[in-house]
């Protein structure tokens, strides 16, 4: 089993900000203990031939080139605006800034 004890688990507590009773401190200390005896297994479990997964299927990009498309100048689209002031949207102010 792995070395984790009250104390250990008290100040990760501490550094987590998180207020914790005796006993929860006596019980997360024997549940963080078999999480690291589960993760110290699986790791023992993939070999040197085993290559490193992020994802069970694998993945490529489908990106597109970025290129520069049909665009609009100021004016145009400018034209649908219920209102505008140099070469901008105008909307109703929401915040009063004396």
């Amino acid at each position: 089993m792995a070395a984790i004890n009250r104390d250990d688990v008290a100040h990760l507590a501490r550094l987590a900000h998180i207020e914790m009773s005796a006993e929860e401190l006596d019980r997360m200390a024997g549940e963080l203990a078999v999480i690291v005896d589960s993760v110290k297994s699986v790791s023992e479990a993939a070999g040197e031939d085993v290559p490193a997964t992020s994802h069970p299927i694998p993945l490529s990009n489908v990106f597109r080139e970025d290129v520069v498309g049909h665009t609009f100048t100021a004016e145009q689209a400018l034209s649908g605006a219920p209102d505008a002031a140099e070469n901008r949207f105008k909307v109703p102010a929401i915040l009063d800034e004396d």
